[in-house]
């Protein structure tokens, strides 16, 4: 299963300038990520995801990109990042970079090119009309912050297609030259010792815009290539997508209808973290129950990737009105928390109210539900946000290390990144911190510890499939199971804040090595047949139904 070894990871994604700083100049870099590898070890963090690392003029997070084959100068250098893969090696840590090739910064070198010559080789890479689009104000992705997809460059004489921002100029896919270049670029960073790529904005990278086509082509087969080409290099190097788009197009990310042409290997289950934020809501189970009963099966090996949080803002628009309505109410009651009409910008602690037991179920349900579980840097400690930070940047604030004077995150408290510390409130770095918590065997980050240890034990979580178990449970309670060669493990989960017990009856596949290994609290020992089975409010119970060997 090496060539699998995604089935069974456990993602831990990290913004460098926001980690750890090692020169004092307030912004976090490579050199000193390496030096907190192991405390990302010690949770049991299998692969690194780093948010862009490329250099940028950083007005979009990095986003931006102005060289592709390099890193930003803040971070660090290319010897640091070939540092960072040996260490990370060292540790049995894999590394995954951002993919960003939807488009450019507009000041990297190759629309400078192309804007100041009509004759460039690289105008053909960018997106042009000589004439304004009829669809110029169609398909903003940021409501509020952009106004247009197209816009008039002055010096070209002509309209730049821009799926975002104005300051980030699409590239035109559909030119080989362009393609050719993409996968030079995972070619470089493949050779470097990165064990894969979380392709930025899928649905846009094969989307064949043109002017006045309001509903382009897709190259799928675009895909494919990347897939392919990826693989010849380093056969055990994965795709991971970002792909939010409609139900019935989600397996397209993964094959062809056929099942022939292979390409993500993993896709963000944005349809899961949805429904699993409306069942923490309103405290019922229904949400995620439909979903897992419905949802279609995967192509093998594919693999889903849940999260509780990712970096951008909580999306809720694949929500009915009124189910989103239901979150915004219990997350997000104040329009300040909110992001483009359709999201969230909080961390899971504070829209959980910063209840521990809340938090700890919510993390049971994102770790034994299907997929490979992805962790944000801070999200284990309960970290919280800044509001007063403009959109997505509230969630992006220093690593919250210790409670001494900047954080234990930089020595320049008063500078770059280090001056956003969370300093007032219940998440003030002093209270929530690394330090603090590895002092209590009771705090959120000794109980993700003991979690994803006991996950490693359950290797039929990932693997394995997951279905929902049938049974007449109260409506807060989710009853699933994993099962693969290796053996079954059931999960039951309260979403509610008051006790129940269940009778769930017995299950197939029952052996004797049937005991529960994890919850929320020690309970009576379960009998086999599973009756009489106590749930405290928001508890949570994993049973292991039989063992196996391979």
């Amino acid at each position: 299963m090496i060539g699998h070894w995604y089935k069974q990871a456990v993602v831990y994604c990290v913004d460098v300038d926001s980690f750890q700083d090692s020169d004092g100049d307030g912004v976090g870099d490579l050199r000193g990520l390496i030096s907190r590898l192991d405390y990302i070890a010690r949770l049991g963090a299998t692969c690194l995801w780093l948010n862009p690392i490329h250099p940028s003029p950083m007005r979009d997070g990095g986003y931006d990109v102005t060289d592709f084959y390099n890193v930003h100068p803040r971070l660090g250098t290319l010897g640091d990042f070939a540092d960072l893969l040996r260490a990370c090696d060292d540790r049995g840590i894999r590394v995954v970079i951002d993919l960003v090739v939807n488009h450019t910064s507009d000041r990297h070198p190759w629309f400078r090119s192309a804007v100041s010559d009509p004759e460039s080789p690289y105008r053909d890479w960018y997106v042009w009309s000589g004439k304004e689009p009829a669809d110029r104000r169609q398909g903003i992705v940021f409501p509020g912050e952009q106004d247009e997809t197209w816009t008039w460059q002055e010096e070209a004489g002509a309209w730049y297609y821009h799926r975002f921002y104005d300051f980030e100029p699409d590239l035109d896919i559909a030119n080989p030259a362009v393609r050719e270049e993409i996968k030079r670029i995972i070619g470089f960073w493949t050779q470097l010792g990165v064990a894969g790529f979380r392709v930025d904005a899928a649905p846009f990278v094969i989307e064949l815009t043109r002017p006045d086509v309001p509903d382009p082509e897709e190259d799928w087969g675009f895909l494919t290539e990347l897939r392919e080409h990826l693989s010849w290099i380093r056969g055990d190097a994965v795709l991971l997508a970002e792909a939010n788009v409609e139900p019935d197009r989600l397996t397209d990310f993964f094959a062809d209808a056929g099942g022939s042409d292979d390409r993500m290997h993993l896709l963000f289950d944005f349809p899961l973290n949805g429904r699993l934020l409306l069942a923490l809501a309103t405290g019922d189970a229904a949400p995620v129950t439909e979903l897992l009963r419905n949802s279609p099966r995967l192509p093998e090996p594919a693999q889903w990737a849940s999260f509780l949080r990712l970096h951008d803002e909580a999306d809720l628009s694949r929500l009915e009105p009124s189910q989103r309505e239901a979150v915004f109410a219990a997350f997000a009651p104040d329009q300040d928390m909110r992001l483009y009409g359709r999201g969230i910008r909080r961390r899971p602690a504070p829209m959980l109210g910063g209840d521990r037991q809340r938090l700890r179920l919510a993390y049971s349900l994102l770790l034994s539900l299907r997929g490979t579980p992805v962790i944000r840097y801070g999200d284990e400690i309960g970290m919280g946000d800044d509001l007063r930070l403009p959109g997505r940047e509230s969630i992006r604030t220093p690593m919250q290390w210790s409670g001494h004077p900047g954080g234990g995150f930089s020595t320049a408290p008063r500078r770059g990144r280090a001056a956003q510390l969370i300093k007032s409130g219940p998440y003030d770095y002093r209270e929530v911190n690394v330090t603090e918590q590895r002092r209590n065997p009771d705090s959120l980050l000794a109980f993700l510890e003991r979690a994803i240890r006991m996950l490693r034990e359950c290797p039929e979580v990932g693997r394995g499939s997951c279905r929902v178990v049938d049974a007449e449970v109260p409506p807060p309670v989710l009853v699933h199971r994993a099962d693969s060669p290796t053996g079954a493990v059931l999960f039951v989960h309260n979403l509610g804040d008051r006790a129940v017990t269940v009778d769930l009856g017995e299950q197939e596949g029952t052996g004797p090595d049937f005991g529960e290994v994890f919850g929320d609290r020690r309970y009576e020992e379960p009998e086999p047949g599973l009756t009489g089975l106590e749930l405290a409010g928001h508890g949570f119970r994993w049973i292991r139904l039989s063992r196996r060997t391979e």
